[in-house]
């Protein structure tokens, strides 16, 4: 089978990192593959087992997307398009394929609600939408008004080979860092936008600090909110306790040697930081939000607080900075979960399945 992937964002951020999985997992069971991404996407340097075809797309109010989408898909004349991102492609990829009456499926990634008449009228065109957790489904369909029939689930998935415990990997992260062998060291892995909730983390921090006198937070990621989060991180005092770290190409060499990890979001698909984290054996505080909840059981791979609860985060962090059992405990659950849960090849499985339904 020929499957026809488009891929509308930039960089190699959570969703694009679980198309270079499936199609990677794809091809090693001998579907072929084409990639469809706008030029200069970070997919395409990568060493896909996919042949790449770069079409302009400029977000939700790119009129021309359609025709030039319609144009690349009678190129590759493939069995099925999978469409795998917003930003105007799920909207635009499947009126083209709709006018050529070709087979759809799109991937919904995100929990954000939407109007029923708009989203009966956008996903018409496509035979499946495959939600990454029951929070998505349950938005689509509840708030969405689609058929459940048509709203499989199927989990992101994390590489446990790429990321796994290290026991030399603390070291490396106060060398790095340049930290005390005594600090909590707290990892911050999003984007820096607002549902991720950097800011309630911020502040509740002062008491974090107060009460954990050694915890040093790192913030991986990029995102629109740095110099504002900056600014709150100095108007809080925070400097000596919080470091912005950017965009790591090592991030999976450094993630096991943090402490924790905090997920603090105010809505999340399912939340792939956390999905590494459970790999990397680190234990996990998170808000009890989305799909977070299919990933995290409470008190077994880690500990979740309810949404916008800053003063939870502050003790369920402080809580595991002095309880090293309960931290191995936690890691070692989650990484057990993550290989029998969330592997590349349980998701690849679940795709060629719909595949099938849907050809």
């Amino acid at each position: 089978m020929r499957i026809v992937h488009v891929e509308s964002g930039r960089h190699l951020y959570g969703g694009a990192r679980q198309v270079a999985y499936l199609i990677d997992a794809l091809s090693q069971r001998g579907h072929e593959n084409a990639l469809v991404c706008p030029p200069g996407h970070a997919l395409a340097a990568r060493a896909l087992r996919a042949t790449v075809h770069e079409v302009p797309m400029h977000g939700d109010l790119d009129l021309g997307m359609t025709r030039r989408l319609c144009r690349v898909f009678a190129e590759l004349d493939g069995d099925i398009v999978h469409v795998h991102s917003r930003r105007g492609a799920d909207f635009f990829a499947g009126r083209a394929c709709e006018r050529d009456g070709r087979a759809a499926l799109l991937t919904r990634r995100v929990d954000n609600p939407e109007l029923r008449a708009w989203a009966r009228f956008k996903y018409r065109p496509y035979r499946r939408i495959v939600a990454i957790s029951r929070a998505v489904r349950d938005e689509l369909c509840s708030r969405g008004g689609l058929d459940a029939a048509r709203v499989p689930v199927i989990a992101s998935a994390v590489d446990t080979r790429e990321f796994r415990p290290d026991p030399n990997a603390r070291s490396r992260v106060l060398r790095e860092f340049a930290l005390d062998d005594r600090a909590v060291v707290v990892g911050a892995a999003a984007q820096l936008i607002p549902r991720k909730g950097h800011e309630l983390l911020l502040r509740a921090l002062p008491e974090l600090v107060r009460r954990v006198a050694r915890v040093q937070v790192l913030c991986f990621g990029r995102g629109p909110l740095r110099a504002p989060l900056e600014r709150l991180v100095t108007e809080l005092d925070l400097s000596r306790s919080v470091r912005f770290v950017g965009f790591r190409d090592d991030f999976a060499a450094l993630l096991p040697g943090l402490d924790v990890l905090v997920h603090p979001a105010a809505r999340e698909g399912l939340g792939l930081a956390v999905l590494e984290s459970m790999a990397a054996g680190v234990p996990i505080v998170a808000t009890a939000v989305g799909g977070i909840v299919d990933a995290i059981q409470d008190g077994a791979e880690g500990l979740l607080v309810a949404a916008g609860d800053g003063l939870g985060l502050v003790t369920a962090i402080e809580r595991l900075a002095g309880d090293v059992a309960l931290r191995q405990r936690l890691g070692a659950a989650g990484r057990s979960r993550a290989e029998r849960e969330f592997s590349i090849a349980r998701m690849a499985d679940g795709y060629a399945e719909v595949y099938r339904n849907v050809h």
